[in-house]
């Protein structure tokens, strides 16, 4: 193991642990809030079709659905917000990712064949969430299938007594520490330790901006380090699934690839320009998309075990169930495995030849569909 790995490896693993220490921050600066304040905080998600839109705008605005749905944990893990509005803010994460993939298409926006290809490739992530988002939102909201499997999935993991789940866990304990040491730090600094005391909801807002804040640069700490270090396996993995033919193999190539980044748009971000040379083809990068989709629910699954309140492990695992769901619904089907591919395809095709409606499509998909949505629902 040479020097260059071994830094990476440490930088990751630091900037992991903070991460986790960042949640137990923001956990902590909700509950100092106040529930009067926090609920007037998501008092604009007064249904979960604005839960959905929320998750969309959030993500485009953080650019990251790994922050997103940590932060939507920690905020289950508090206790402000419920899990009927979590899950589809979750759903709508999975949605808001797929912009980073459509703006990294740009880069080739020069080259007309070029550019069909790799917007093609992008958008088919995008026509993929939303199709599953059409099918399970509102198949959850009726039934709650999903909801029940994630609770049940939570019962059984405290029962398997994982220690990461425990009160008195040492993961917990090491956290609890991180956060303790945290708030400590913030207190000698007298204006800070004077809003402590004084104006205790000034500072519960000051930290929880410091939390999200947190959060995002380890997230992107985490990511820069572990791509570094994963690069030659992730060529070295798509090399394998392009000579396997996609598959089952490929989805599991994109399971693993964004398991060790920890960010599913490092993996279509790569996959973008890959498909846009002509490399590799568009039906043989969908599956490792499909991948990248259920490898990203980790980051959830880590943050939930730092939340005291077990719902947070419960959203973690319906996020974790929902994707895998929704990757067993379209890709056996052939006909249904070829929708999103051929929707990308052909709106490719228009777009090569129109590039102004790459733009408008970003600004009103991403953007101006969702606020809009969120002021009608209201």
């Amino acid at each position: 193991m040479n020097l260059k790995v071994v830094k990476n490896l440490s930088f990751a693993l630091f900037f992991l642990y903070f991460f986790l220490v960042s949640i137990k921050l923001l956990e902590k600066g909700i509950k100092t809030l106040g529930a009067e304040y926090t609920d007037q905080l998501f008092e604009s998600v007064s249904n979960p079709f604005a839960g959905l839109l929320v998750g969309i705008l959030c993500t485009v605005l953080v650019q990251s659905s790994s922050v997103t749905t940590s932060t939507i944990v920690g905020l289950v893990g508090s206790g402000v917000l419920s899990l009927e509005y979590a899950i589809p803010m979750v759903m709508g994460a999975n949605i808001g990712t797929t912009v980073t993939n459509t703006l990294v298409s740009f880069g080739h926006v020069r080259r007309e064949g070029e550019f069909k290809r790799a917007f093609a490739a992008s958008t088919m992530h995008d026509f993929f969430n939303v199709f599953v988002v059409i099918i399970l939102f509102p198949l959850d909201h009726i039934t709650g299938f999903i909801t029940k499997m994630a609770e049940n999935g939570t019962e059984f993991v405290i029962a398997s007594g994982f220690t990461a789940t425990k009160p008195n866990s040492p993961i917990k304990a090491a956290i609890k520490w991180g956060s303790n040491n945290i708030l400590d730090g913030l207190s000698s600094i007298p204006f800070i330790n004077n809003l402590s005391e004084n104006s205790y909801r000034v500072y519960a807002v000051l930290l929880i901006v410091i939390a999200i804040g947190l959060i995002f640069l380890c997230l992107k700490n985490v990511v820069s380090n572990m791509r570094s270090l994963m690069m030659n396996q992730i060529e070295m993995g798509l090399d394998r699934a392009l000579a396997k033919g996609g598959g089952l193999f490929a989805i599991l190539i994109g399971i693993l690839i964004t398991f060790s980044v920890q960010s599913s748009s490092i993996t279509t971000s790569i996959l973008v320009p890959i498909v846009g040379s002509g490399i590799l083809s568009i039906q043989n990068a969908f599956p490792i998309t499909l991948g990248a989709n259920i490898g990203t629910t980790i980051t959830a699954v880590l943050a939930s075990f730092v939340v005291d309140n077990t719902a947070g492990l419960t959203i973690a695992l319906h996020h974790v169930f929902f994707n895998t769901i929704g990757v067993m619904i379209v890709y056996p089907v052939k006909f249904i495995r070829n929708l999103p591919v051929n929707l990308a395809v052909t709106f490719s095709n228009v777009v090569a030849k129109r590039r102004y409606i790459a733009i408008l499509y970003v600004l009103v998909t991403f953007l101006l569909l969702p606020l809009l949505g969120v002021v009608i629902s209201n």
